[in-house]
């Protein structure tokens, strides 16, 4: 039985007596990059784009992140009660086509699109909402005919220019998880995803007025800070039960500002920092307890902070956060749109170092910080410092797989069928079909293809022996040609499938001698049990198991394309911005 659990204590013993600076990529890694919508920081370039042109954009972004080595986007499809997909429920957002409520040319829906040009790549899609946010100002004669404002003006609130759903009404709550469930629905995303924007951020002399709504719908007499916490703590657990209940493949993540609470507030399960707008007290958004409860799959906390940052210093909160995500996937939410910035408040961003630094600084934290998500695509395009360069060809040198998350599904997928080798020249062509589903359903969603020497001791935890992850569109067998064979030299191939939730299974392996002619071979199942095969295949000329490889240990299939690979070069003149006004579009 496969496990999921720890790595062995060899390679345990291993990580914690060598400096971090000297270990090599780990194999499982969620490395991703927020793609935001809103005022057209990242994508579409402009307002009102032909779909031609908005998809050239999109895919430029993703050439730039594979060739990072990242395996995730989020992308920003509900930025402010409109919508980058097709919806019944809210207008087009303005920030695709310039005018919200107007669809785009030829009634487009660019949500599938997004969605598999991601998984092309190799990458999760991570459907990222803005729960309460309705307008980015509060003049209300430019909402859409079809924006719930105009049937449900009740709904909202006004605070600081800017129009709010009051996330203290029931039927707020009901159209969220409405809107959300609907995409859930109809639509291939591998997660939802929120950002820090719960209550809003406090402003000097300014009051949000939710009394009413405070003296309705508080039975228990609740304080006003306990009542607005239990309001998004209800949001928040009943979507993750109904998403649950809709796809139980999809994630739920979060991602917080960095700090939960200040411990220097009395508060002893607090960080040691003086932050200014703690989540708990000032956003009103528990986000500790809701890992604690089990409400979400993963935190991203936002630590935007250098190491050397006095009031909230990087290593004292990845410390924090690794101490209290309860089981939960934790990753880091970088702050990479710094190094664009003049950055007066914050000199260490200036020094190429300093990412580097946080994310070894995570893999220090073995088993307890699973990946890194940077702020945002832009930043990553840009390549400021050449950190996308350091990205590219240190730090993710290798590819990773998404870390498997054993409380939503610990079920690996049947092993993949009549694995078949064939080698007329130089370069060696492997084959092979998606086994029978598992137990759960669960068919194989992709695949690793690992290459070794014939006599090499060969193990599953080293990423530099990934060749490739193809990813074949369901129902069609998968074909790799491994270019980089050396003629003459023998060796020993290892293909896995992997499911939806990152479930890897037994290997299949097949072995080229390296001798001169042709050759053909047929993979074996591990310990020498017979082929797993759904047609005839060839008879082999080679069949070799090998017990010693063992691995440690999604409902439908993605409707994908073939892995591609594409290699992009850009550099583009940063823009300046303030430090909030790149936060997620601004406070």
């Amino acid at each position: 039985m496969l496990s999921s659990g720890p790595w062995p204590e060899s390679l345990r013993a291993r990580t914690t007596a060598e400096p971090a600076e000297t270990l090599p990529p780990p194999k499982r890694e969620l490395r991703a990059m927020w793609i935001a919508t809103v005022e057209n920081i990242d994508w579409p370039n402009q307002r009102g784009e032909t779909p031609e042109q908005y998809r050239r954009d999109y895919r430029r972004l993703l050439d730039a992140g594979q060739k990072a080595g990242l395996n995730a986007v989020f992308v920003q499809i509900r930025p402010a009660s409109d919508a980058f997909y097709k919806s019944n429920l809210e207008p087009w957002s303005k920030w695709l086509t310039g005018t919200q409520g107007k669809a785009p040319a030829g009634d487009d829906d660019p949500l599938p699109f997004l969605i598999t040009e991601a998984h092309r790549r190799g990458m999760e899609f991570h459907a990222w909402f803005n729960p309460y946010r309705a307008s980015m100002d509060s003049v209300t004669r430019r909402l859409a005919p079809n924006h719930p404002f105009r049937q449900h003006p009740e709904w909202f609130l006004r605070f600081t220019g800017k129009l709010l759903y009051n996330p203290g009404l029931p039927e707020v709550r009901n159209h969220i998880t409405r809107v959300i469930l609907d995409v859930v629905r109809r639509y291939d995303i591998d997660a939802v995803h929120f950002d820090d924007y719960f209550y809003p951020y406090p402003e000097p002399g300014q009051v949000l007025h939710d009394e009413a709504a405070f003296r309705t719908y508080n039975p228990d007499s609740l304080k006003l800070g306990d009542w607005r916490r239990q309001n998004v703590d209800i949001l928040i657990r009943d979507l993750h039960d109904s998403i649950q209940v809709a796809k139980r493949w999809v994630k739920f993540g979060i991602s917080p500002f960095g700090v939960w609470m200040n411990k220097s507030k009395d508060f002893p399960q607090g960080s040691d920092t003086r932050a200014g707008q703690p989540s708990y007290s000032n956003l009103y958004a528990d986000t500790r307890g809701w890992l604690e409860k089990g409400w979400i799959d993963y935190i991203v906390p936002q630590l935007y902070w250098s190491t050397n940052f006095r009031l909230c210093p990087y290593p004292v909160l990845v410390k924090w956060w690794a101490e209290n995500k309860f089981d939960r996937h934790l990753y880091i939410g970088h702050g990479t749109y710094r190094m664009l910035e003049s950055t007066r408040s914050d000199t260490t961003w200036r020094n190429p170092r300093e990412l580097p630094r946080q994310i070894r600084l995570n893999r220090s934290y073995e088993g307890e910080v699973a990946g890194s998500v940077f702020f945002s695509a832009k930043s990553v395009l840009r390549n400021p410092l050449h950190t996308t360069d350091t990205l590219t060809q240190d730090l993710f040198r290798y590819p990773a797989l998404v870390p498997a998350m054993p409380w939503k599904d610990d079920l690996p997928p049947l092993p993949v069928a009549n694995l078949l080798l064939r080698r007329t020249g130089p370069a060696v062509t492997l084959s092979w079909q998606s086994g029978p589903p598992a137990a759960d359903g669960d068919a194989a969603t992709y695949y690793v293809l690992y290459r070794f020497g014939a006599n090499e001791r060969s193990t599953p935890n080293d990423p530099s022996r990934i060749l490739a992850l193809p990813r074949p569109a369901p129902g069609f067998p998968a074909t790799y040609t491994d270019t980089t064979a050396v003629p003459g030299q023998a060796y020993a191939y290892y293909v896995t499938a992997v499911d939806r939730l990152h479930n890897e299974s037994r290997p299949m392996r097949v072995v080229t001698t390296g001798q001169a002619g042709p050759e053909i071979a047929q993979g074996q199942a591990p310990g020498g049990t017979k082929p797993v095969a759904s047609a005839p295949a060839p008879t082999p000329a080679v069949t070799q198991p090998d017990p010693r490889f063992t691995l440690p240990t999604g409902e439908s299939p993605d409707k994908a394309a073939p892995l591609l690979k594409v290699k992009v070069k850009e550099k583009e003149k940063p823009k300046k911005r303030g430090f909030f006004g790149r936060l997620f579009g601004g406070k």
